[in-house]
């Protein structure tokens, strides 16, 4: 290992980073370095930025590209002690898209077409407990609490620990789960002991929604964002689902606010709204303006306009 590794992993660990944003990170950089055939602390700021256009040209995903902008900012930053370079390295503008929900009905559709076993205990929790599919497979036997009906996440999403309420229905599946398979640590373990790796799951549930006949792409991490949807159109207020998902900004649960079910179907477009005279605007003869010509600018001498009828739905 070299000595330049060897100081990132350790100001990594100095900082508690978990050990997949390690290997990441150390992956991130190695990898500039072998596009360069050179050493990391010998690349300029010229290279970094031809580095970065050669991802966008590859194409790298946006999250693989703010990945290797995180680490190399943090490589310049903190194990160089080279400050000035960390603006050359920009983040990219990440494009947005909204989360694909599942109603309740195509939930238990998606869930009854999973065969009965560990693979269809599993996603039930991650759907009733609004678990990351991370969080899911490091579950240990010690998490769940019978008596006060609740399940710990440890180490969560940046290192935090939480509690979720454990559905009755769930704590019975999972008794004879534990009395039959008896595992001594990790709750679903793999072949060899260690956490089951995410692509048995991310397989199952793509073979699952085939079974169920669903369009929507939908994959492990949709059954938490079902969870959070479902919750919110139970009534179940914003400051609460924070600390239920994990999340450390209020502002990424808003996110799920526009994708309540019952908030679409109730804005009504202007097109549906009725005019003066009772008629959908859409509906009725096209007009230019008010039929009051100028009256609206001059308005009466030595005093102000005519009030125009729609100001007050306007300042409101």
């Amino acid at each position: 290992m070299t000595p330049l590794r060897r100081r990132l992993i350790d100001e990594l660990a100095r900082r508690n980073y978990s050990p997949r944003t390690v290997e990441a990170y150390v992956s991130a950089v190695a990898r500039t370095a072998r596009h360069f055939r050179r050493p990391p602390d010998q690349l300029t700021p010229d290279d970094l930025r031809a580095f970065q256009l050669h991802l966008i040209a590859k194409p790298a995903s946006w999250s693989q590209f703010n990945q290797f902008a995180a680490a190399l900012r943090f490589f310049y930053r903190h194990v160089l002690d080279r400050p000035e370079v960390v603006p050359f390295v920009p983040y990219g503008r990440r494009h947005r898209a909204v989360p694909v929900v599942l109603a309740p009905a195509e939930v238990r559709r998606l869930l009854a077409a999973v065969p009965p076993g560990r693979n269809r205990l599993m996603f039930r929790v991650a759907y009733g407990c609004g678990l990351r599919l991370g969080e899911l497979t490091h579950l240990r036997v010690a998490d769940i609490d019978p008596a006060r009906r609740v399940l710990w996440v440890r180490r969560g999403k940046g290192g935090h620990d939480r509690g979720v309420p454990l559905p009755d229905q769930l704590l019975a599946e999972l008794r004879p789960y534990a009395a039959d398979r008896r595992p001594p640590d990790l709750l679903f373990p793999g072949p060899t002991g260690r956490p089951l790796g995410p692509t048995i799951l991310q397989r199952a549930i793509h073979l699952a929604r085939r079974a169920a006949g669903l369009d929507k792409p939908a994959t492990c991490h949709t059954l938490r964002h079902c969870y959070a949807t479902h919750l919110l159109e139970a009534g179940t207020d914003l400051p609460t689902l924070q600390r239920l998902l994990g999340h450390r900004h209020l502002s990424t649960t808003l996110g799920y606010l526009h994708l309540r079910a019952e908030r679409l179907p109730g804005i009504r477009s202007p097109l549906d709204l009725p005019d003066d005279s009772g008629t959908p605007a859409g509906d009725g003869p096209t007009r230019g303006g008010t039929g009051r010509r100028g009256e609206g600018v001059r308005g009466r001498a030595g005093g102000p306009p005519p009030a125009d009828p729609g100001s007050a739905a306007g300042a409101a």
